[in-house]
């Protein structure tokens, strides 16, 4: 009953001739008109199901929520699940083994063989899943944000989560190259929701994530984890930089100093610290994560950034912190129902929640994402649960090469699905589980272009000292920061020099604001023996690890490791 001081509710935007609904159905199929042959002959039902082609922010938000349980926290960013999987599956990756591609590929336990027939069954397993959906999401954007050797990026998809993931992690088309975007030069179908069937010939799971260079295709069954979309760019990056372009495609941060337009990479695996510390205040940001060293200089692949967001806080993170607003993804992330506020300290789900967010949501960020010039510095971040490396070394051409091709570090929780507690592992060119040729061809890479430009490169730890893990602590954050200062003032280059026993380090005496005891590990521990026994027994494992490479590097390289 409707009193007679009280006004009847209509819904106004029913009534209204824009409607919201019908618009978007209306816009989108005008957008993707060009495209329509295309899709019908990759098997899409066109007369069942909407393509919503490069939507809004504000529109994928709302079906998000309207369809996929994902709220809006009190920031305005978006919280979403990945479901079961809260990490990338490595296991499940397959690369398929075909004429134009089989001799470059690195086979083995990183890159796992994949015959065609296999790839063709996924794919239309999963485009037949897509079939069933009524929203199918599609985003084109760019992978290289130089125009010289970028590729076109085609994401398909069925959540809208997944859609507003690779736009922020893409770099976004303008409406003008949009329209003229044309045929891509790679493709995702992402059918996560679905399973593989683990009786297809070559599946272990019912997750399958898989690349087929000769049909610039990836299929995606089993695992609704975002971060497989953004690996698997970067892996057909990896291929293609020094393949077609004879570019350098590295797993790096890269930021620029702001006086003096400096270049730093930073390489480094998921907890090392890459995005934490290329987040400077006196530096601009190129990228967190994935870089090309060119010719002319260096320049980002992605146009956003995937955070880890364990214990985020703004004192601690002041530039992540406040890119988390509309527009960015947080997920996996616990939050209070009633206020809507993240828990950041809370790893319930996982301790590897994260957020997505464009890379121009950081204060300092340099669009474009490019810089010609040269480096001046290269920082390798290493995780050591043994508590044994320096929080700071720096090293000869010969010692780069060696740390680049052992790629030391400890893969941290929550980074990779299972795994609870830090392991040591050696993760080649401190990329294997993206990496797609021999490793010794980036090294080589790597070594010519840091001999060309005089390139200073130093080995910064941002793990365990005092101890190993569970009996030392993990070295504090802002040690870690006074010292990458130190490397841009050029500070630590002047600093006095000592060698640092079984692992022929240099290391600095002192570095301004950091203890002491801290620089050399041998002073941090209480029991010398302890320490000892860690130091011979990380030096057998990096020779156990480097047996692999030690053919295809020269002697100097070979004899720049540790020597028990």
């Amino acid at each position: 009953m409707v009193l007679p001081h009280q006004t009847p509710y209509v819904t106004p935007h029913i009534l209204h001739k824009h409607y919201a609904q019908a618009y978007d159905n209306e816009q989108h199929s005008k957008l993707i008109g060009r495209d329509l042959e295309y899709f019908s002959q990759a098997g899409f039902d066109m007369d069942r199901i909407q393509i919503k082609r490069n939507a809004s922010v504000a529109q994928l938000y709302e079906d998000a929520i309207r369809n996929e349980g994902a709220i809006i926290s009190s920031s305005g960013a978006l919280i979403n699940f990945s479901g079961k999987k809260t990490g990338r599956s490595p296991k499940d990756k397959r690369i398929v083994y075909e004429e134009t591609s089989k001799d470059d590929i690195w086979w083995g336990s990183v890159n796992i063989k994949m015959d065609e027939h296999t790839f063709e069954i996924n794919r239309e397993r999963a485009i037949d899943y897509l079939n069933t959906r009524d929203n199918v999401y599609v985003f084109d954007g760019y992978a290289g944000w130089d125009p010289r050797y970028r590729i076109k990026v085609r994401v398909i998809c069925a959540r809208a989560y997944h859609a507003l993931f690779m736009h922020n992690m893409l770099i976004r088309p303008t409406e003008e190259q949009l329209a003229e975007f044309g045929e891509p030069d790679f493709i995702i179908y992402n059918a996560g929701q679905f399973p593989a069937n683990r009786f297809t010939k070559g599946m272990s799971s019912t997750t399958s994530v898989e690349i087929n260079f000769k049909r610039m295709e990836m299929v995606i069954l089993g695992t609704e984890y975002a971060g497989e979309m953004k690996k698997g760019v970067f892996s057909v990056m990896h291929y293609l930089q020094p393949v077609k372009f004879g570019q350098l495609s590295l797993h790096s941060s890269a930021n620029v100093g702001i006086e003096k337009g400096d270049v730093t990479l930073f390489f480094g695996l998921s907890g090392t610290g890459k995005t934490t510390l290329s987040a400077d205040p006196n530096r601009l940001l190129i990228g967190d994560d994935e870089h090309v060293w060119s010719d002319s200089g260096v320049f980002n692949i992605e146009g956003g950034c995937y955070a880890k967001c364990i214990n985020l806080s703004a004192e601690k993170e002041p530039d992540i912190y406040n890119a988390i607003r509309f527009g960015s993804i947080l997920e996996n992330v616990v939050y209070n129902p009633a206020s809507r506020m993240p828990d950041y300290d809370d790893i319930s789900i996982t301790e590897n929640t994260r957020c997505a967010y464009p890379i121009e949501f950081i204060k300092g960020a340099k669009i474009p994402c490019i810089v010609d010039r040269q480096p001046s510095n290269i920082i390798m971040l290493t995780c050591d649960a043994f508590g044994v490396l320096p929080p700071v070394s720096k090293l000869t051409p010969e010692q780069a090469s060696y740390h680049f091709l052992a790629g030391y570090t400890s893969k941290t929780p929550g980074t990779e699905d299972g795994v609870l507690e830090p392991i040591p592992t050696f993760s080649t060119c401190y990329s294997a589980p993206f990496i797609v040729l021999h490793p010794g061809r980036y090294a080589e890479m790597l070594a010519e272009r840091m001999s060309t430009h005089k390139v200073d490169c130093w080995l910064i730890n941002t793990g365990w000292t005092g101890g190993k893990y569970g009996t030392g602590k993990r070295c504090p954050l802002k040690y870690t920061r006074q010292i990458v200062d130190a490397v841009h003032s050029g500070e630590l280059a002047k600093a006095e020099f000592e060698n640092f026993g079984v692992f022929n380090l240099t290391i600095p005496t002192g570095v301004e604001g950091v203890p002491r005891e801290l620089l050399n590990p041998e002073l941090a521990w209480s029991d010398k023996g302890a320490f000892q026994r860690e130091v011979r027994k990380l030096a057998g494992m990096f020779q156990k690890a480097f047996a692999l490479y030690e053919k295809d590097v020269d002697e100097k390289v070979r004899l720049a490791g540790p020597c028990i």
